[in-house]
């Protein structure tokens, strides 16, 4: 395999858990909006990573504008976030892969602006030489484009780039770009499907990341 030249992380389920952070902020939003919807916490955490109108169809929920719940959404986050902690050995490896010269880039659904500003609150912006939120002219995971850009901005070529990610959407991202792919048994899908996705890596502590880039 190639050597390794950067590495793209997802955030939610990857990172830090976060799940009881969005699902309570979901619940205030639909407060806010005075949606009466039936999702229980469990389920609902099964399908982090997708985008709000993907969730929200499958759990049959009418929300007339998504964007406009988003926009609101993204005003209560920071009144939860007390419930989101940062995975074990997240920081040491970012610190190693920082001081191994390994471009490091953060991949979210997540808005620009929030993905930024949560970074900053775990004082984990200074790891990464590039944070890709959701912006509107580029389409989101599992699509190749933001991976690709990613690449791009950084001077990589995407076969050196390994996908760090606990969905479905992840790996299939980084397959589409023709890059490494590494699965995370710690965040929100089960291992056994994650397997199925056919990574060429699958980690359960992210401290494992180092030894794959030390030895690809």
């Amino acid at each position: 395999m190639n050597q390794i030249k950067s590495v793209v992380f997802d955030l939610d389920g990857t990172l830090m858990s976060s799940n009881s952070t969005i699902y309570k902020c979901t619940l205030r939003t639909f407060e806010e909006f005075n949606i009466l919807a039936e999702m229980p916490e469990d389920e609902f955490n099964n399908k982090i990573g997708l985008h709000f109108g993907d969730i929200f169809r499958d759990f049959n929920i009418d929300v007339p504008d998504i964007e406009e719940f988003i926009t609101r959404y993204k005003t209560h986050y920071f009144d939860f976030i007390d419930d989101t902690y940062v995975f074990p050995n997240v920081v040491d490896t970012l610190k190693y892969l920082k001081d191994k010269n390994i471009s490091l880039a953060l991949l979210t659904t997540k808005a620009q602006e929030q993905a930024e500003l949560i970074l900053e609150h775990f004082a984990l912006s200074k790891y990464f030489d590039l944070i890709m939120g959701r912006r509107p002219d580029i389409a989101i995971k599992p699509a190749p484009d933001a991976l690709l850009k990613i690449c791009s901005d950084l001077g990589v070529d995407a076969a050196s780039a390994l996908m760090v990610g606990d969905s479905e959407l992840d790996i299939q991202c980084g397959k589409n770009a023709g890059s490494l792919t590494c699965a995370v048994t710690f965040g929100y899908r089960k291992e056994e499907d994650l397997k199925l996705l056919n990574p060429d890596y699958i980690i359960s502590d992210m401290k494992e990341l180092v030894k794959i880039v030390s030895n690809p």
